[in-house]
């Protein structure tokens, strides 16, 4: 069984795990102690070498038709509970969503709106509470109102940019929601991961979409792995938003990956998962 697999068969069976980041990768293994299994490895959090930062372990998790396609009305009726049956087996504390998403989704149909949109202009962050995990949203410009601050249980956390009206912030504390600022005019999704790492405490995040979120993780090179349902059908339609979206670099390099492991899902899906190969490493799983 290969260490990846023994790891998540541990914390799907509830074992208790401690990751211990090494300075010496070639000696990767693991060992019991005390009752418990000691994992020494970056399967909890990893570092990014080509910005040498900690960030957490990050997966993008999707559910598409066999073309690559993921509106979520034709996803829904290509499948069951299968996405979620999948999600819940990768042992993710965390999942971000984009603002496309979250706005079809979980916002509120209104836009907020703010007589003075002085910009916050610096690179901070509120933690409203102390949690296992949140419920993530990527909303640069703070365009979005929320109905309370929680999504399915867990607290909520929006990443905006250092652009974003400081009124918006100060809404967000009142409510009670955690919330990052980074980058100047967009973004910065690789400062913004590091920061949910050290602050937060976030180790295992899943990006669900959608498919321009998938995209920018992607191009910024922060993804671990890649979780595909694949349902069993075919959209076919034009301009429907694939899997990975938005790239504009026609020249942009196509990304190898390394099978990790594929299953039936539910009646009609398969789960397939890949892990990115890291081209400054790529002997690495």
């Amino acid at each position: 069984m290969q260490l990846y697999d023994l790891t998540e068969a541990c914390i799907r069976n509830g074992h208790s795990i401690y990751a211990t980041l090494q300075l010496n990768l070639s000696a990767m293994h693991f060992e019991p102690y005390n009752n418990r299994i000691v994992i020494l490895s970056h399967y909890l959090c990893s570092r990014n070498k080509k910005y040498n930062i900690m960030k957490p372990y990050i997966i993008c998790h999707m559910m598409a038709s066999i073309d690559g396609r993921i509106d979520c009305d034709m996803t829904e009726r290509i499948g069951g509970n299968e996405y979620y049956e999948a999600l819940e087996q990768l042992a993710c504390d965390s999942d971000l969503s984009g603002r496309i998403t979250a706005a079809m989704h979980i916002a509120l149909p209104e836009p907020f709106h703010t007589d003075n949109p002085k910009p916050a202009n610096q690179s901070s962050f509120y933690k409203a509470t102390e949690a296992k995990g949140y419920s993530i949203v990527l909303d640069s410009k703070g365009k979005l109102k929320w109905p309370g601050n929680n999504i399915d249980g867990k607290p909520m956390l929006v990443i905006a940019s250092e652009q974003v009206a400081q009124t918006y912030l100060d809404t967000l504390c009142r409510q009670n929601i955690s919330w990052i600022t980074t980058g100047k005019e967009k973004v910065d999704l690789t400062q913004a991961v590091k920061m949910l790492n050290e602050h937060f405490g976030v180790e295992r995040l899943a990006i669900v979409g959608g498919g321009h979120i998938n995209g920018a993780f992607l191009k910024a090179g922060l993804l671990d792995e890649v979780s595909l349902v694949i349902g069993a059908g075919i959209d076919g339609r034009k301009g429907m938003t694939a899997v990975f979206d938005g790239i504009d670099d026609k020249n942009y390099p196509t990304t190898l990956l390394k099978l990790k492991s594929m299953e039936r899902i539910g009646e009609n899906s398969a789960w397939l998962r890949y892990n990115v190969i890291d081209t400054t490493n790529p002997s690495r799983p």
